[in-house]
């Protein structure tokens, strides 16, 4: 694969800085490289720091499949009145572990309608007086610094969030993540004729969409009229095994991705496709 064909459909692992917001770095990242579109998947606050991928490209258009993978993250809350660690812990195992109901902040950019949300793990890792270390594990479009002030008032002793990093989100991890500086430097070599920096830091989509994603294998005689938006009949598949009705697979023709498809099980028609490569 290309330099070119990565910034086209390529992903890029962003350790975001305190301060700007999810946008001003990934508008930043799609001048840097020259494209017209590139977008982040999962935003995070001016304040809060850490993995922000961003899809180049292309790659924009399948934020709908990447955007919703579990999140974990790092932070400290202050709580505004001292209280024992064994009851802190205790309350996250009775009321914030499992299916919690949470309503979006007032200055958040949903609708104010309380939702279900997944918290998988919330560890208080240390206290000191009454500052908290902690690490919570969470279905995307949790709210932290609402978990928090939530955990404050159940308490009966109030609590805000004062820090935060977010150490992975799906596939994407903090050690794997790149310093703004860096993507710069990359970006400045890039431009004087030197790719190899660069192209050791974007994915190419292809690889995030093979772990997330069943595969499906078709047939070399068939693989161009797909690239048209010709749906997927039973003859078409070369290899793999389709998924239940209603759900998404990839589809490949050797190592050449061609599309994401729709299971629609109609008699011979297995598929329709969602996003062609074209």
């Amino acid at each position: 694969m290309t330099i070119s064909e990565k910034i086209n459909f390529g992903i890029i692992n962003i350790d975001k800085p305190k301060g700007p917001t999810s946008f001003t770095i990934t508008d930043y990242v799609r001048k840097s490289l020259g494209i017209s579109k590139a977008t982040h998947l999962g935003t995070l606050d001016p304040a809060v720091t850490g993995v922000l991928p961003i899809a180049l490209g292309r790659a924009a258009r399948l934020s709908a499949y990447l955007m919703h993978a579990k999140k974990e993250y790092i932070g400290k809350m202050h709580i505004h009145q001292d209280i024992a660690i064994e009851k802190i812990k205790e309350e996250i195992k009775k009321s914030f572990l499992g299916k919690i109901r949470q309503l979006p902040p007032v200055r958040s950019r949903v609708k104010r309608a309380e939702r279900e949300r997944e918290i998988y793990e919330f560890e208080i890792l240390e206290k000191k007086d009454k500052d908290i270390s902690f690490r919570v594990k969470c279905q995307a479009g949790t709210y932290i610094r609402k978990l928090v002030f939530d955990l404050g008032e159940k308490l009966k002793i109030g609590a805000h969030m004062t820090e935060l990093r977010r150490t992975s989100a799906g596939l994407f991890q903090e050690k794997d993540s790149i310093k703004i500086q860096d993507f710069e430097k990359a970006v400045e070599k890039f431009k004087k004729g030197n790719s190899q920096a660069l192209n050791n830091i974007i994915i190419p989509a292809e690889e995030i969409i093979k772990k997330i994603l069943p595969v499906i294998q078709v047939k070399k005689e068939t693989a161009g009229k797909l690239l048209t938006g010709k749906p997927i009949f039973r003859e078409d598949i070369e290899e793999g095994k389709i998924p239940e009705e209603g759900k998404f697979f990839a589809v490949f023709c050797d190592s050449r991705f061609i599309e994401i498809a729709k299971v629609v099980n109609e008699e011979d028609l297995i598929a329709k496709p969602e996003f062609v490569l074209n």
